[in-house]
């Protein structure tokens, strides 16, 4: 499992972006597979909750169904304005239901949450990706995360031999 602060510990700077824009706004885009596999697209809050990145849903909704069936998600965070300020950060992973009751009562009365009827899903992350554009407003920074892996960078150009380099 790895969780929000794993990812936070080794590649902060990369964190507080991507967190920035989660918190930026309220409603992000979560995909998870329907039962025949084809993807679904909902609307969604996330919160970070301790050392873990949540979310959580209605009781019975579609998307909580589709996560307890497969727990496969992607999440992108809502973008803002289309300027991309702050950049584009997007994360995806595996969602695991969280039912122990202590658990739900500890995340209802810490997120004030009204009903004590929800789903909550602790998200194990995969791959947190990051976008930007560079000081120069010369390129495309993408910045890819993953478990073990080390940070990789990527500036993508529109022009030139060279689309996309590897950076340091």
């Amino acid at each position: 499992m790895t969780s929000w602060q794993r990812f936070a510990d080794e590649e902060p700077a990369l964190a507080a972006a991507v967190r920035a824009r989660f918190e930026a706004t309220k409603h992000h885009v979560l995909a998870t597979l329907r039962r025949d596999g084809s993807p679904r697209v909902s609307g969604t809050e996330v919160r970070i909750h301790g050392p873990e990145l949540t979310l959580g849903s209605m009781v019975g909704a579609v998307k909580a169904r589709d996560l307890q069936r497969d727990g496969r998600f992607a999440l992108h965070a809502n973008p803002g304005d289309g300027s991309m300020a702050g950049g584009d950060s997007k994360i995806s992973g595996r969602a695991i239901e969280i039912v122990d009751p202590a658990e739900l009562k500890d995340y209802a009365e810490a997120t004030g949450t009204p009903s004590p009827d929800f789903h909550l899903f602790r998200l194990d992350l995969t791959e947190v990706v990051h976008t930007s554009v560079d000081e120069g407003q010369e390129y495309l920074l993408i910045q890819v995360w993953k478990p073990g892996v080390p940070l990789s960078r990527l500036a993508r150009y529109n022009d030139g031999p060279e689309l996309v380099r590897r950076l340091p």
